[in-house]
């Protein structure tokens, strides 16, 4: 009981502010730039979440972060892509938590401990406060999965069916 009751005082300190320290205003636009240069060599679609703490609702039943990127997953549409395969890399600030959520035409051809080396590295420059870093890093690796797996062919654009800036929650 005081876990959970400490767990909801952690998600409550932080706030939008600290979202906004962690990923400021050029940031933003650093990783929408980064994401739309990703799509231009592939067929899948990335999208970025980052929020501060969990919602009450998420607090009070104890849900992992896993469900609420899986949540986001859906309501970002990132499950909607012609392909099915978008992409969501989702960051919980009160808890330091990273989740990457590949849709099944993706996650088919890659395996889970691929994807859990991904938040790894993302974790390691986390944990300096290199968010940045960590975020490149991982459209990056992201971004070299799509290419191997949903390359464009010649003259071949990719219609970019989702935002290619970084949603902070």
């Amino acid at each position: 009981m005081m876990q959970r009751f400490q767990r909801m005082l952690r998600h409550r300190w932080v706030d939008d502010a600290d979202t906004r320290r962690a990923i400021p205003p050029a940031l933003v636009q650093r990783l929408a730039d980064r994401v739309a240069a990703s799509e231009a060599r592939h067929g899948g679609e990335i999208r970025i979440y980052i929020e501060a703490g969990l919602p009450l609702s998420y607090l009070w039943r104890d849900a992992a972060p896993r469900e609420r990127a899986i949540a986001m997953f859906g309501k970002l549409g990132v499950w909607d892509t012609e392909q099915n395969n978008g992409v969501l890399i989702y960051l919980l600030l009160a808890e330091h938590a990273i989740e990457v959520v590949a849709d099944r035409g993706l996650a088919r051809h890659v395996p889970q401990a691929h994807w859990q080396e991904i938040v790894r590295s993302m974790g390691d420059a986390f944990r300096a406060g290199r968010y940045e870093e960590g975020l490149v890093q991982a459209v990056d690796e992201v971004t070299a999965l799509l290419v191997q797996h949903f390359p464009l062919r010649g003259g071949e654009a990719n219609p970019n069916e989702l935002p290619d800036e970084p949603v902070l929650g």
